[in-house]
């Protein structure tokens, strides 16, 4: 019984992966086996299940069929296991951006860890959005759009990316109205790896493209924030990085009308068959709690 379910967790790892070589990353097992109980499963079927692409494996009609009930009977047993389970147990591994992690994901995990303590996880703080199947990470937290497919996502908020000042500066130097004014005004870039020196605004539809030529460029987003704090000019970040501090008046908010679109926040975890429990648990409760942060509401 147990190698049959094998079989079809394979299966539809090769479809939600989309090949042979991330089923079997996916699954830690090897690229022959998981060949082997492809054609095992397609011997028993009597029948082909896969199209092979030069570039993607997807089901053929009798391959749809069988996936469909094989997540059903997959669903069914591990929520059996599941209800056997008094206590969740594994490591949980999190991955998300540098500061949003630090200041809001931590702190999540560690009550979820208070409340599940057969539980435990490792934390990877990265403004690099990591290969999940590669790195072997549970959950991730995104922000901005996701291209790939492979990935169950969950929406829980939006930021906006924003232009801010210190009053100080503003008294000194003037507050700009447009991009364009920007070209007078001493600008700090931040960027953690080479890029083009612009800033992207958008106003009445149109995108709008500044270029310039920084007073200051820092590879991190609190050096920035602290020099614009102590008046040394203008940066951009986003929203929850500093809404706490434009609220309190150390900050002023520029160009409000210029904004590009808000980016989404997302909660993300490789697709595929149904996540251990520890895993279900985590999304269930950070999701909650995060669509209840009032930063990325």
């Amino acid at each position: 019984m147990t190698d049959r379910l094998e079989e079809l967790e394979t299966f539809l790892s090769i479809i939600d992966g989309g090949g042979f070589a991330q089923a079997a990353r996916r699954l830690g097992r090897s690229g022959p086996s998981v060949t082997r109980a492809m054609q095992a499963l397609e011997a028993r079927m009597g029948a082909r299940l896969l199209e092979r692409t030069t570039r993607r494996v997807s089901p053929t009609e009798a391959g749809q069929r069988l996936a469909a009930e094989a997540r059903e009977v997959l669903a069914h047993y591990r929520a059996a296991l599941t209800g056997r389970e008094d206590r969740p147990e594994g490591v949980l591994r999190v991955t998300a951006p540098v500061i949003f992690g630090g200041r809001h994901v931590a702190p999540l995990l560690a009550g979820f860890l208070d409340r599940h303590p057969g539980i435990r996880a490792e934390l990877t703080l990265s403004d690099r959005n990591l290969d999940m199947i590669e790195e072997a990470q549970d959950v991730a937290l995104r922000i901005g759009p996701i291209a790939q497919a492979s990935l169950e996502i969950r929406r829980v908020g939006e930021v906006r990316r924003v232009l801010v000042a210190s009053p100080a500066y503003l008294a000194r130097y003037g507050t700009p109205l447009t991009p364009a004014e920007l070209g007078r005004h001493a600008l700090i870039f931040t960027a953690s790896r080479p890029m083009a020196r612009e800033w992207r605004f958008r106003h009445k539809g149109r995108d709008v493209v500044h270029r310039f030529t920084p007073r200051l460029a820092v590879t991190h987003i609190e050096a920035a924030l602290a020099v614009a704090a102590a008046g040394q000019g203008i940066a951009t970040a986003l929203s929850y990085q500093v809404l706490n501090d434009i609220a309190a008046g150390r900050f002023a908010r520029l160009l409000p009308e210029y904004e590009p679109p808000a980016m989404p926040v997302q909660l993300v975890r490789p697709a595929g068959p149904h996540p251990p429990r520890r895993v279900a648990l985590f999304l269930e409760e950070a999701e909650a709690e995060l669509k209840a942060l009032p930063l990325i509401r």
